[in-house]
């Protein structure tokens, strides 16, 4: 059976300031959401761009410093786990992907944004659901925000060996849930998280 290739994506934009825009970190337990915008430099082509989770992780990595050398602006940018709680996981990525445009040095003329939901903000865009897989630039962004969560859940880990964070980067795996249940929760946890939420309620904390 031959791998499945989505259906290449067209844009309405033809030129050459596009930024591509994606998130990581929704669906975890802990940690900030964060957010990568990068705009491609067309003479400047990288091999290899794909969604950053079908990539091993010694790809990104390699990814990460060539997308940061060869790209005309890039912006790595995040929401934290206090804005998550307070304004919820979903408008806390759009933030994200909104700091992560704004912060870069070039401003795009248009901006690719991975899913369906596209912030609130002044730039022509277009969302691209499985973006991160069709566009190259939307590919970029997921790589350098993957790469960038990663690092800072290992080093979570160094300061809440107990967790596990370094192997399953703050989702709700079975080890992490037996951890909170065991441990309690670090200060790196999102309250407004149903697993999270349920422990500080056993400890009338909530």
């Amino acid at each position: 059976m031959s791998k499945f290739k989505p259906e290449p994506f067209i844009s309405c934009y033809g030129g050459a300031l596009g930024a591509g825009v994606d998130e990581v970190g929704r669906g975890p337990l802990a940690g900030d959401v964060v957010a990568a915008a990068v705009i491609l430099d067309p003479a400047a082509p990288i091999a290899g761009l794909a969604d950053s989770k079908k990539l091993t992780e010694r790809k990104r990595e390699l990814l990460f410093v060539e997308i940061q050398a060869k790209a005309l602006a890039f912006c790595i940018a995040r929401a934290s786990v206090a804005e998550i709680d307070r304004i919820n996981i979903l408008q806390a990525s759009l933030l994200a992907m909104t700091r992560a445009v704004e912060g870069l040095a070039i401003q795009p003329e248009h901006v690719w944004v991975d899913g369906n939901k596209i912030p609130t903000w002044r730039y022509p865009a277009e969302a691209v659901v499985k973006g991160d897989s069709r566009v190259a630039a939307i590919s970029a962004a997921s790589i350098l925000a993957k790469v960038t969560r990663d690092r800072e859940l290992v080093l979570l880990h160094q300061q809440f060996p107990d967790y596990g964070f370094a192997d399953h980067k703050g989702y709700p795996t079975a080890v992490h849930l037996a951890a909170i249940e065991k441990h309690g929760i670090t200060p790196h946890h999102r309250q407004s998280f149903g697993p999270v939420k349920k422990r500080l309620e056993q400890l009338d904390l909530f």
